[in-house]
Parts: C-alpha cells; structure tokens; sequence
C-alpha cells in the first residue's frame, strides 16, 4: 500500500499548529453531527405528535360532521366545546410544524410554492408595488418590465370610533322677520349618543354574535370609549319597543306556511321583587318551505314567555291550521286536540329526538339493539338527502318506494324487543318514546311537506342558547320579550343571507325617518338589495 503524499512542514510549532486544527475540525464534525441526530430525534418527536394530533382531529370531525351512524363522540359534547378543541388541536399542529421547519428555509430565501387563497371580489385592494434596489451598477441602465409577481394577504382595520358632528345654521333675511333652518334628522333614539349604526352594531354583536353588554363595555373602553352596560341596555328596550311591529309582521307571514316548525328553550331571568333567578322560555317559530321545492323566503320567529306550557304555543299560533313538525314535547299536543275541530293543527315528529335515545346508548356500547336502530335509520337520512328540494310528490314518491320499508320494519323490531326487556331499562325508555308517538312519526311518509326531522328550528334556536351562556341574565321579562324582538329581525336575515348589520342599520334609518307601515314587507330581510 502506497502511503499518501503529504507536504508536511519541518517546523515542529507548525505541525502542532496542524494537529490543533485538526483537532479543533474533529471536534465541529461531531458537534454538527450530534446537532443532526438531535435534529432528526426532535423531528420524528414531532411528526409522531402531529400524526396524534391529526388522527385526534379526523376523530372530531367525523364526530362533527360525519353521517350521523358513524358519530363518535357523546351527544353531551356541544358545538362549542368541539369547535374549541378543533382550534386547539389546529394550533397545536400548526406550532410544531413551524418548529420542524424553522431549519428547512431554502438557501435563496423563497418560499416553496403553493395554491393561493382566493378572497372575495367585494373586497377592497390596496396595490403594494416593491421597485427593486436601484445599485450603482444599475446607473444609465434602461429597465425593460417583462412580468411580475402577485400576492395577497388579507389584511383588517379593526372598527374604529368616530363622531358625527351635526351643524344646522340658522339663516334670517335682511329686513324681514323669522329664523330658517333645516329640521333636526330623526333618530331612533330621540335626545340621545348614539346613531343608528352603533345601536345596529349593539344589537348584532349581543343578540346575533352572542357578546352580551358586559362583554361590549370592556371592548369599548380599549378604544376609550365609555359605554355604560346599562346606557346599552335601555337602548335596546327601546329599540326593541319599536322593532315589535316588524317581529309580529315575520310572525304573520311565519303562520301563512304549509308547514311550521316549533322548539323552545330556557331563558333564566330575575324574579321581580326578590332577586332570585325564575326561569322563562324562548318560543321559536320557523318557516322554511325551499326543502320541498318552494321559492319562499326562510323565516324565524321568537316569543318569550315565562311558562312552557301548552296554552302558550295555542295562543302563539291561534287560527292556524297547517303542519306543526315538533319535538315530543306534549304541549303541542293540544294544538291538535279532536275538541279544537277546524282548529286543529297537523302534528309531524322529528325522528333526530327519537335518534338520540338511542346513540346514547349505542355511543356507551350499552345495547345491540341501540346500534341496529341508529344504523337503520341513516338510510332514512341517506333517502331525504336524495329528495331534498324537490316537489311534495317527488318526495313522497320516494319515500313509499325506499324509506316506507324501513321505517315498518323498525316499529316491528322495537315491538318485538320490548316484549323481552325490562321495561324500566333507558332501552325500553327509548322503544316507548317511539312507539307512543308511530303516527305522527310516519306522517312524512304521505305528505312530501314535512320533513324527517325539525333540524331547521333547531338551528335558529341554537345561536340563542350560544348567547344565554354568554349572557349573565336577561335581567327581566322586558328584556326577554326585547331579546325575542330582535332575535327575530337577526335570525331571519342570516337565514336569508343577508349582513345582519348592514341589513339592521338601514332598517333602522328608515324607521326613524317614518317608514310606512303599509310598506313594512318592503324593510324584510328578503327584501334587502345588497
């Protein structure tokens, strides 16, 4: 073997120097070697973590959003706790991917590339043109534009404050007697602060985006603006004085449909006189004929009420006559008492209530029984998703040929289950709830208006019960009856799709300039040209 040639100094200090470098090189080489095993440790750490995080997070969203037979999770956990740990989960993922890629910028600075977010056309642009740095090499030199680079980002001025100073001169006429003057605009609130804008903003941020006044005093005062919580409340009593008008107008065209869907929930407030909490309920009252094939505009209203009884759905809904698709709740059933002859109205149930007696068992692997109903009845679910918008024929149609078999076959697996369990047992609870009710459950079998569950009510009821949690109290039965009024203007304008605040704010103009009531369809939510 031929030993290398190396030109090695003769100078013992120069060869020690050598050997010190050397040494000094060995030791970075296993410095940076040690670095890249650590590299690679926390790496796989990391993408272990984020493949946890992910299958955690796939987990939640079949238990949100997946077919209702293939839901994970326990019916107890609601919305906001999901969408809670959805976010979490999302910024712990994110957290750990900017740390694994904090090392792995390419050397040229860019970043790789990747689909752009579209953002609405509506949207202001503000151009940002970034000319490159003119060098002194670049001197008499003609630039020639062959292309360019586009980006977006999307970007947010917070709302800000501001105040409208209002001047009126007076004018008089030489030698003449007498003062003119242009009137004073009209407001909503007489003698007050506020603009019809800010009371709309108020209004839409306690009573469609659930930040009751409390919350909206705090924000406030970080602009140095002070807002007193109760100045706000009074406010909305007033508003909501003059908004009842326009409540009871979607309430009257609410009762003009084929077919209503009716829930309720609580709504905690003061007790006059002795400072405890009673508990009053919020009705709800919603129209939406588009699922079999109309062109009618969604609606929702509320009543507040201090008693969930059923005389109160008889005199909300006195004289109507049509479908009624509710819960199991036997108030409604004196709406269509035999006594109130033409009356009466047509009761159709909700199969989503009776589903959830048995997912809770089925998701606490209690019963085979509970499993089979909750997977037999997704092919109802599967049958409706088919039909949705189409006429009443078309559905029924499809139902008799589909759905009919297997709703007759479920009533016969329950009876024959029944026989053979305790009847103290939550299964037997459940096969009862049913059972009880199998007319009403199959109506939708023959009647293509009503629909397999009242989801539609469900939806409008939920926004409020996101603000009574929020909210410390209403504080009385008139700020229960506001909170009604408005809610109803809200709701039915996001169910039309409409800005709620831009909706409201020019409402709200219109009625403080005298807006006819003979006209009152023309400030619906339906009725709003963006």
């Amino acid at each position: 073997m031929t030993p290398p040639n190396l030109d090695l100094p003769n100078d013992v200090e120069t060869l020690k120097a050598m050997v010190l470098a050397m040494g000094e090189k060995a030791a970075r080489i296993d410095a940076l070697e040690s670095e890249v095993d650590d590299l690679k440790a926390r790496n796989a750490d990391a993408d272990a973590r984020i493949a946890r995080l992910t299958q955690i997070l796939k987990a939640f969203d079949r238990a949100r959003f997946g077919r209702r037979s293939e839901k994970l999770g326990p019916a107890s956990i609601d919305d906001e706790q999901q969408a809670f740990a959805f976010e979490e989960i999302e910024t712990g993922i994110a957290a750990i991917k900017a740390q694994v890629n904090k090392g792995r910028e390419r050397a040229d600075g860019k970043r790789a590339a990747r689909r752009r977010k579209r953002f609405a056309s509506h949207l202001e642009r503000i151009e940002v043109v970034i000319e490159p740095e003119a060098l002194a090499e670049h001197a008499g030199k003609q630039k020639v534009l062959i292309g360019e680079d586009v980006s977006e980002r999307l970007d947010v001025e917070p709302a800000k404050f501001r105040v409208i100073v209002t001047r009126r001169p007076k004018y008089v006429f030489k030698n003449e007697d007498g003062v003119i003057q242009a009137p004073a605009p009209a407001h909503i609130i007489e003698g007050g602060i506020p603009t019809e804008a800010l009371l709309a903003q108020i209004a839409v941020s306690k009573y469609a985006d659930g930040q009751p006044l409390y919350r909206q005093e705090a924000i406030y005062a970080r602009d140095q603006v002070e807002l007193d919580r109760q100045l706000m409340a009074q406010w909305m009593g007033k508003l909501g004085f003059k908004l009842e008008i326009v409540a009871d107008y979607i309430f009257s065209e609410v009762k003009k449909a084929d077919r209503i869907f009716a829930d309720e929930t609580t709504l905690p407030t003061l007790a006059p006189g002795s400072g405890s909490t009673k508990t009053a309920y919020l009705w709800a009252y919603a129209r939406d004929d588009r699922t079999f094939g109309r062109s009618g505009p969604p609606m929702v209203a509320y009543r507040f009420e201090d008693s969930r009884c059923g005389e109160c759905a008889v005199r909300h809904l006195n004289g109507y006559r049509g479908i009624l698709q509710v819960d199991g709740y036997a108030a409604y059933n004196k709406l269509a008492r035999s006594d109130r002859a033409n009356d009466s109205v047509t009761l159709a149930g909700c199969w989503s209530h009776s589903r959830r007696k048995f997912y809770e068992l089925h998701v606490a692997g209690s019963s085979k029984v509970a499993t089979a109903t909750v997977e037999r009845m997704a092919r109802l679910w599967q049958v409706e998703k088919t039909v949705r918008g189409q006429c009443p024929d078309a559905r029924v149609a499809a139902r008799q040929q589909a759905s009919a078999a297997v709703v007759a076959d479920l009533f016969d697996f329950w009876q024959q289950t029944l026989r053979r369990i305790s009847g103290k047992s939550k299964l037997a609870e459940a096969i009862r709830y049913a059972v009880s009710r199998r007319a009403i459950f199959e109506r939708f079998l023959t009647d293509g208006r009503i629909e397999l569950d009242s989801n539609i009510v469900e939806r409008a009821i939920r926004p409020q019960t996101i603000t009574r949690k929020n909210s410390l109290l209403p504080g009385s039965d008139g700020g229960g009856r506001t909170w009604a009024t408005i809610a109803t203007l809200l709701q039915t304008a996001k169910m039309n799709n409409v800005d709620p605040f831009a909706w409201f704010a020019l409402r709200l103009q219109r009625i403080a300039n005298g807006w006819p009531s003979s006209e009152i369809d023309a400030l619906m939510p339906w009725n709003h040209a963006a």
